[in-house]
């Protein structure tokens, strides 16, 4: 009698350290589809608000080189100033840009993915 009650603890034991191991695996699985979705959520945001500021910028660039051309006399100097601009502001950042946009860039999603 006592053999069987120690048998059927000890298959009861192995049965809940599998429903264990079970819910424990399911947990994680969701737990990383919670964090991907986050990540591929902020993704996005940062894509749409990107695309947007994007066009902010094509058109004040083309209201500043028009108003430059007008003020210089000569309407094709305005965008050759401004793309010139946006010229250097593209090698200050491929120079000294790197490091720091790769910071902001592993800061921000470490947060979203590791934070609850």
């Amino acid at each position: 009698m006592a053999f069987e009650k120690l048998t059927n603890s000890i298959q009861d034991l192995n049965d809940n350290i599998r429903a264990l191991a079970h819910s424990s695996a399911e947990y994680y699985k969701l737990d990383l589809y919670k964090k991907i979705i986050r990540g591929a959520i902020f993704l996005v945001n940062m894509m749409l608000i990107g695309f947007i500021c994007l066009i902010v910028l094509l058109f004040l660039s083309i209201a500043v080189a028009i108003t430059i051309g007008e003020a210089l006399g000569i309407p094709s100097a305005g965008y050759y100033i401004v793309g010139g601009f946006y010229l250097l502001i593209l090698i200050f950042i491929w120079v000294f840009g790197k490091h720091y946009i790769r910071k902001i860039i592993l800061l921000k999603s470490s947060r979203t993915f590791f934070n609850d």
